[in-house]
């Protein structure tokens, strides 16, 4: 099964740093389009793993027997997952992250190509994984209506239910009469009762899925009455509302789901350009360019990370103790000489999620073509 990348994914990733070994990170784009069958897949991963194999060979010089051995057989742990484990139904893209003397291994077969790709360093490349954070997977998908109740998630680009409670609720009659009066009243407060029983499960599944995008099918007459139901927090993740008919398919809720929650990214990207751009303007709290960016994230001032999709230069780190800077020289903070690293943009989200801080790809708007593609909401 495909894996929406969520937020804490992203995180735990990022806090890895070996300290034994080396930490192998992975990516494998599986597009049918690109990668048809089987056996091309298998000609691109083999191809991948060959010039990893003969890259560390010819830089990796002064590692010791015990690592050299370790990466060898973390090369052949990833062939072996790949040959005999790894189910590609639904999946457009692989992610490997290993590091065997370190003790961690994890795959994520994704819903969305994040490129194809191998690095090996001290930790895990995380920056193509970013742009997936966006893109709407892992959205709830609710149908809502006086019978039905279903609760979906958006996974490999289909829907798939996590949650059915739909309710026997009796339909409306005209009969006249106080009886009929009466009647009407309890079956009124038996919908209103199955509604928030709906709202506290999309509240609870909201939660447990660390906050992503709802979209809700629902008849306008009712969106009102149960967006009261939501809890503060789901009202604000709601990506939109849209009408269905009372017996639509997944495949239908879906079609009409997807236009409002590529609307929701590019609603959401414009309020946090539009934020970056009011700070900047007036000197606030803002940074713009690589300089002023990545001394911000390592100074753990950044709350959201700007970048343009596929922006990336290189950049220098701190050997001793992490800190970022987008020029050659000695650490600021303890006169270590700083190494270069050649992924500048994976440098920024690190640090920037190493201090509790959000990322953002870009993709819809211009704005940081100014500021050579990077800036930050600061916090401070």
């Amino acid at each position: 099964m495909a894996a929406s990348v969520g937020w804490q994914t992203l995180r735990d990733l990022a806090g890895f740093r070996a300290e034994k070994g080396l930490a192998v990170s992975l990516y494998l784009a599986l597009d049918p389009r690109d990668t048809p069958t089987a056996a091309d897949a298998d000609t691109r991963i083999n191809s991948l793993l060959n010039e990893a194999e003969r890259l560390a060979e010819a830089g990796r010089r002064d590692l010791t027997h015990e690592q050299r051995q370790a990466l060898k057989e973390d090369f052949g742990r990833i062939r072996r997952y790949f040959d005999e484990d790894f189910d590609r139904d639904g999946t457009r893209g692989l992610a490997v992250f290993s590091a065997p003397l370190d003790n961690f291994w994890s795959t994520l077969p994704l819903e969305d190509a994040a490129g194809t790709d191998i690095k090996i360093g001290r930790e895990f490349y995380v920056a193509p994984l970013v742009p997936l954070l966006a893109k709407g997977g892992g959205a709830i998908v609710a149908f809502v209506s006086r019978e039905r109740g279903d609760l979906y998630r958006l996974r490999a680009g289909r829907l798939h239910e996590v949650a059915d409670l739909s309710d026997e609720v009796p339909g409306r009659h005209d009969q006249g009469g106080w009886s009929q009066a009466r009647f009407q009243r309890h079956i009124d407060e038996q919908a209103a009762e199955h509604w928030r029983r709906v709202a506290d499960e999309l509240n609870r599944r909201w939660r447990r899925l660390n906050g992503p995008p709802v979209v809700v099918a629902a008849s306008e007459e009712l969106r009102s009455e149960f967006e009261e139901l939501l809890a503060h927090e789901t009202r604000a993740a709601l990506a939109g509302w849209v009408s269905a008919e009372a017996h639509a398919t997944p495949a239908e809720l879906l079609e009409q789901a997807l236009p409002v929650l590529e609307e929701w990214r590019a609603r959401r990207e414009r309020e946090l350009l539009e934020r970056w751009q009011e700070e900047a303007g007036r000197n606030g709290r803002a940074a713009s360019g690589w300089s002023d960016t990545l001394e911000a994230a390592s100074d753990g001032r950044v709350e959201c990370l700007l970048f343009a999709e596929g922006v990336d230069r290189e950049a220098w780190q701190c050997p001793s103790c992490g800190r970022a800077a987008a020029a050659s020289g000695n650490c600021p903070l303890d006169g270590t000489r700083m190494e270069r690293r050649a992924e500048g943009i994976d440098l920024a989200v690190h640090q920037a999620l190493a201090h509790g801080g959000t990322v953002w790809a870009v993709r819809f708007h211009a704005e940081l073509d100014s500021a050579d593609g990077i800036g930050a909401i600061l916090r401070y």
